[in-house]
């Protein structure tokens, strides 16, 4: 029992060097030859059951050679866990940093889009509400064009008052037509605006809802990512999910969510300056309207003003030949009187030669000569009788003459009251009525 624990302390101590390098020792398993064997019965049972030295220091070694080869391994295996724990770490870190970074990002890119979406759905509230503004001035325009309307439709009732030969197609009735032609074209032109208008604004307001839809989606996008990149490894509200590391099917990539954003604001953009143009359409078509409706106004009533002085004139020329007809009636007058008169007058010397003859029929015999009297007081009446047939016929021309004169006396009275009646018309129902046209601000809507 000595001897083997010599041995063993006589074993040199193992060295930490690497298993690659240890030595193997190879030994020949122990055989029961040689010249100290024994081979007698007597050492049967001490012969078969135990080992040689060499065996036992081989499977010391052994023991020895693969408890070095664990602890190697796991030395080996705890630095490269530490190693790996370390890289991981760093590479958790790294990657939750990047992470953060690039949720960071999507921040601002969702901010920017939200931005502009904000900014594009502000103008569109502002655009549509100066599109209403302009649609209130249109329908103030409507109601303004009502009273030029009135106004020339009872200019034209007012003068088929008028009385003939005045009942005549003249200038002023021209354009008091054309007037009205002029507003019913307008009304329906502003008519046909306001529904321009509604339908710009109901696309103004399509298109906002759209934006306001799309910058809804951001906002609340924006609280998703910002609450998210406020977690930390520290955070108390974080949890494993493990499915939700998936793409979902219907997710969309960042050109087409660009691009879903980029056209919602250039369409939403495009029916703003389509409101804009229509905004200056309006503003044209009111101020080009107002314009046209007080020039032709204005027209309306250089022509009554021009027909006026017309009728005052005819008026004033009529009435001169009323009192030159009254003063020639009155000559007339006197003139048939002085005809009855003259007829009268020689009514005295006709019956003094008719008589003369008369008597002088009765001269007796021889005496009843063709004397120069006789002959004289034959052409004495004879004269007379003509002079008095002259008078008469003049009596009778004169008479006609006068019966003229009264006729002519009642035709330019009834024609200067027809005047009189075309002139208070004109002057005073239609001249009158239009002061009450509106002016070019109230047409034009601002009123």
């Amino acid at each position: 029992m000595s001897q083997p624990a010599m041995l063993l302390t006589k074993e040199p101590a193992p060295q930490c060097v690497p298993v690659s390098e240890l030595p193997m020792k190879v030994y020949e398993p122990a055989l029961n030859t040689g010249p100290d064997s024994s081979s007698g019965l007597a050492t049967a049972g001490f012969r078969t059951a135990k080992f040689l030295p060499e065996e036992w220091h081989q499977n010391n070694y052994t023991q020895y050679h693969e408890a070095f080869a664990d602890r190697d391994h796991s030395e080996r295996c705890r630095h490269k866990s530490q190693n790996l724990a370390n890289y991981t770490a760093e590479l958790s870190q790294r990657t939750q940093e990047d992470s953060t970074a690039k949720v960071g990002q999507r921040l601002q890119d969702i901010h920017f889009w939200k931005s502009e979406l904000q900014r594009e759905i502000e103008d569109l509230v502002a655009e549509t509400d100066q599109l209403a503004a302009q649609k209130l001035r249109l329908e103030r325009a409507i109601d303004a064009t009502e009273l030029p309307y009135s106004i020339a439709t009872d200019n034209l009732q007012c003068r088929e008052r008028r009385q003939h030969p005045d009942l005549v197609r003249d200038q002023v009735e021209v354009e008091l037509l054309k007037e009205t032609e002029l507003i019913r074209n307008i009304q329906e032109l502003l008519k046909r605006t306001v529904k321009q208008a509604v339908n710009q604004m109901q696309l103004n307001r399509d298109h906002k809802q759209v934006c306001e839809m799309d910058w809804s989606d951001k906002v609340e996008t924006y609280n998703i990512d910002e609450k998210c990149g406020r977690y930390s490894n520290q955070s108390t509200n974080i949890q494993f999910h493990p499915s939700s590391s998936k793409f979902e099917d219907s997710a969309s990539t960042p050109e087409t969510w660009a691009k879903h954003s980029h056209d919602n604001i250039y369409r939403a953009e495009r029916e703003r300056l389509a409101s804009v143009n229509l905004r200056a359409l309006v503003d044209n078509i009111l101020h080009d309207t107002a314009e046209d409706l007080r020039l032709q106004c204005d027209v309306v009533n250089q022509a009554f003003a021009k027909r006026c002085e017309e009728l005052e004139d005819a008026k004033h020329k009529l009435e001169h030949s009323l009192r030159k007809t009254l003063q020639e009636i009155g000559h007339q007058e006197h003139n048939i009187q002085a005809l009855k008169q003259a007829i009268k007058d020689k009514e005295a010397p006709l019956k003094v030669a008719q008589t003369r003859l008369y008597d002088r029929s009765f001269r007796p015999n021889v005496d009843l000569c063709r004397d120069a009297a006789q002959f004289r007081l034959i052409s004495e009446v004879e004269e007379l009788t003509e002079s008095i047939e002259s008078l008469k016929k003049k009596l009778l021309e004169s008479e006609q003459s006068l019966h003229n004169l009264e006729d002519s006396r009642m035709h330019l009275e009834k024609e200067i009251a027809v005047k009189t009646n075309s002139l208070f018309i004109d002057r005073q129902k239609c001249m009158a009525h239009r002061t009450r046209y509106p002016t070019i601000l109230k047409l034009a809507g601002y009123q």
